[in-house]
C-alpha cells in the first residue's frame, strides 16, 4: 500500500467506523452494565461491540495489516516492533461520556506506517459527523447526510485563547497551564472532539497533561495535521507509535497555529 493510495481506504474505513457506531447505539438507548479493566477504566457491551465490528471490517478489508486496539491491546512488543504498517483502534473513545449519556465520545481508526498517523477517521455516533484525513489529502468534516467539507486550523492573531478541556480528566496541571495563559476561554467535551476542534478551526489548543494510550491520539492526530495544526509533545515534537514498550502517551498538545510559542503555557514540572 503506497502512501498516494491512502485515499481510496476512507471510504470502506468511514463505513467500518459507522457500523462500530450503530452498534454503539444499540447499546446506548438500553439498560447497560458497566464493568471494570485492569486498570480500573470502564468497559461496557458497547466497547466489545464496536471492537468486535471494526476487527471484523478491517479484516475483510486490509487482512494482511495487523490490527492493535484498545480491546486487544495485549500484544507484546516484541510481535509489534517488526510493524512496519497497522490499524490503531479505538472502539469507544469516551466511555465515560458513554456511560453519562452525553453524546460526546467517539470512534477513532488510525492507519500508523512507519510510527506516523497517516490515515484517521473520527466518528461521532450520536451526531453522525465525522472527521477523517488522509497524509497529503487534507482534512474533511461531514455532517449526517451531508457532504465533506475541508477543514482547517484557525491563526492565533491575538485576543483570547480557545483552550479544549476535558469532561472528565481536568487536573491541576491543566489548571496551572491555564493560569500561564494571558486571556483564556475554556470548553470543555469529551474524547478525540476536543483535537478535532482544533482542527476545524474553533480551539485554539488541547493540552493534555497526564496519561493516554496511543490509541486515543492517532486518527485524530492526522485530522489535526492535514487541517495545518500539530499534535506533540510539550516541547513540540510530534507524537510518533509503536516505538516502545509502553502504549502510553507523554503529555501532549494538539493546536492550530504553530507560530505561537505553546510550550511556553507548559509550568516546567509538566515538560517531559
Amino acid at each position: 500500500m503506497m502512501i498516494e493510495g491512502l485515499g481510496k481506504l476512507l471510504i470502506p474505513v468511514i463505513d467500518i467506523a459507522e457500523d462500530a457506531g450503530r452498534r454503539i447505539m444499540e447499546v446506548y438507548a438500553q439498560d447497560f452494565s458497566v464493568a471494570s479493566k485492569y486498570d480500573r477504566s470502564p468497559l461496557t457491551d458497547a466497547d466489545m461491540a464496536a471492537h468486535d465490528a471494526i476487527l471484523a471490517g478491517l479484516e475483510i478489508l486490509t487482512p494482511d495489516v495487523p490490527v492493535l486496539s484498545e480491546e486487544s491491546a495485549d500484544i507484546p512488543f516484541a510481535e509489534r516492533a517488526a510493524w512496519n504498517r497497522y490499524w490503531l483502534v479505538d472502539p469507544l473513545d469516551g466511555t465515560r461520556e458513554f456511560i453519562k449519556r452525553n453524546g460526546e465520545f467517539t470512534v477513532n481508526i488510525a492507519l500508523i506506517e512507519n510510527h506516523q498517523a497517516v490515515l484517521g477517521v473520527v466518528y461521532v455516533p450520536v451526531s453522525g459527523v465525522c472527521y477523517f484525513a488522509s497524509k497529503g489529502g487534507g482534512a474533511y468534516k461531514q455532517e449526517r447526510g451531508g457532504d465533506p467539507a475541508q477543514i482547517r486550523v484557525r491563526p492565533c492573531d491575538g485576543g483570547r485563547i480557545t483552550v479544549a478541556g476535558s469532561q472528565s480528566h481536568r487536573n491541576e496541571a491543566f489548571d496551572a497551564f491555564l493560569a500561564n495563559l494571558p486571556d483564556s476561554e475554556v470548553i470543555c467535551i469529551g474524547s478525540s472532539l476536543k483535537s478535532c476542534l482544533v482542527a476545524e478551526g474553533k480551539i485554539d489548543i488541547y493540552p493534555r497533561l497526564g496519561p493516554t494510550s496511543e490509541w486515543d491520539t492517532a486518527a485524530a492526530q492526522c485530522v489535526v495535521e492535514e487541517a495545518g495544526g500539530q499534535l506533540t509533545d510539550t516541547r513540540l515534537r510530534p507524537l510518533r507509535y509503536n516505538t516502545k514498550d509502553s502504549l502510553l502517551n507523554p503529555s501532549f498538545l494538539a493546536y492550530g497555529d504553530a507560530r505561537h510559542e505553546w510550550s511556553k503555557y507548559v509550568p516546567e514540572e509538566y515538560r517531559d
